[in-house]
């Protein structure tokens, strides 16, 4: 790639980038001298599993690194013990030393279904935030205003709402913003709600008579639905370690639109290739829903194998194109000896967290039963929640809920 490719590449998807031209300049050096960028992002390890959405900074750092350059994993172990107060409208409830180093076990795990790990950095901010003395403290402390602190919009927000602010929240941005300084980063990445800290990072460096870093954003992925960001708590996730299958499934149920955000956000391909796509699809020349399965297939290639992705592709098609069952789905037999309304029959299953839940879905018409010849499915959509399922009229069936999740059940009276 010339110089503007490789900016055009590294900014793909990007929400902002701090200065563009002051990038441009440093892969010119770095370019000029063979010496590679100093790329970070950093990661305070408060959840153990890690879905699609946050791969979205991963996945930057893996084209900064398909570019030659050094890529920083930073755990923040130290930072996390103190609670990134970013978003927050009240104080974060610090992480115990052990809930650390559990969670940070299983990132490192994680994050090299995206990185090469021959080729990426992982470092903990204690090596160098733990080794500060009092007076360090002091010192750092001393490199910053509380009035530019207090300019941030969660603590603006907080002080106008008579919210506290714990002294200890004030430190988390002066810490963070030093890890740039210890690391002497280059560039650092972050999502949008962190720009705040990496701005920090920027004036500590210059404090600390470092050229300041270039900062790049990165927005917030959309969840499965669209519209909110992706949450487990929001059920609207894909989870990096969820079965292929799975996977597949559930990026084939995002809509076209939101298809083009996540080529864009989640894969190597370079602006120029999705647009062709995207023209492709636009003039006739491809079908969305193939290029939606190209989408699906790359993503779960990513994180299980090309093998396990055209498997995955074979199920969804044999599924919901010839009605056929996927290859794996086991039996599950069930002790019923007595008719029993679905709603609560569903919830027994494990379908539904709650009765409620199982309820509104039928209501919504999102859940489907396939009985009699379970070789050739015909789907039946359930719109009544009070409907008495009797086990004698169907011994074996198969029930869906939306595009899929199935199960099937096999009844016995013992």
């Amino acid at each position: 790639m010339n110089l503007d490719e490789q900016l055009a590449y590294l900014t793909k998807g990007a929400e902002e980038t701090i200065r563009l031209e002051e990038l441009r300049a440093k892969l010119e050096r770095s370019a000029r001298a063979g010496k590679p960028l100093s790329v970070k992002a950093g990661f305070d390890p408060t959840a153990p599993d890690i879905h699609l959405g946050h791969t979205v900074l991963i996945r930057k750092l893996k084209h900064f690194q398909d570019l030659g350059h050094r890529v920083i994993f930073l755990i923040g172990d130290f930072t996390g013990l103190i609670g990134d107060p970013s978003g927050q409208n009240a104080t974060r409830k610090p992480m115990t030393p052990e809930e650390v180093a559990v969670n940070a076990e299983t990132y490192k795990t994680q994050v090299f279904k995206i990185l090469d790990p021959a080729k990426t950095v992982v470092d903990f901010n204690s090596r160098w935030l733990g080794k500060l003395t009092s007076r360090n403290w002091i010192t750092l402390c001393s490199k910053y205003t509380v009035a530019r602190m207090l300019e941030r919009d969660d603590f603006s927000k907080r002080i106008k709402e008579q919210r506290p602010i714990a002294i200890h929240e004030l430190l988390y941005p002066l810490s963070q913003g030093y890890d740039s300084v210890a690391l002497e980063a280059d560039v650092e990445l972050g999502g949008t709600d962190q720009k705040f800290n990496l701005l920090v990072g920027r004036a500590l460096q210059q404090e600390y008579g470092q050229e300041p870093q270039v900062i790049m954003t990165m927005p917030i992925l959309e969840g499965l639905g669209g519209g909110q960001k992706m949450s487990k708590s929001l059920g609207n996730y894909v989870g990096i370690s969820e079965p292929p299958a799975e996977m597949f499934g559930k990026i084939m149920s995002i809509s076209d639109d939101l298809m083009w955000r996540y080529y864009v956000l989640l894969t190597d391909l370079t602006p120029r290739e999705v647009e062709a796509k995207k023209q492709a699809v636009a003039s006739g020349a491809a079908h969305p829903l193939e290029v939606k399965k190209a989408l699906a297939g790359r993503l779960v290639a990513d994180f299980h194998g090309p093998k396990a992705a055209k498997e995955a592709q074979e199920d969804f098609e044999a599924q919901f194109r010839y009605k056929l069952l996927p290859s794996e789905l086991p039996t599950q037999s069930y002790k019923l000896n007595a008719p029993r309304k679905i709603f609560r029959l569903l919830t027994e299953l494990e379908l539904f967290s709650s009765n409620a839940e199982a309820q509104r879905k039928i209501k919504e018409g999102a859940v489907y039963v396939a009985s009699g010849n379970l070789t050739l499915l015909h789907w039946e959509r359930l719109t009544d929640p009070a409907w008495n399922f009797d086990p004698q009229q169907y011994p074996e069936v198969v029930f869906r809920v939306g595009t899929r999740r199935l199960k099937r059940v096999k009844f016995t009276h013992e």
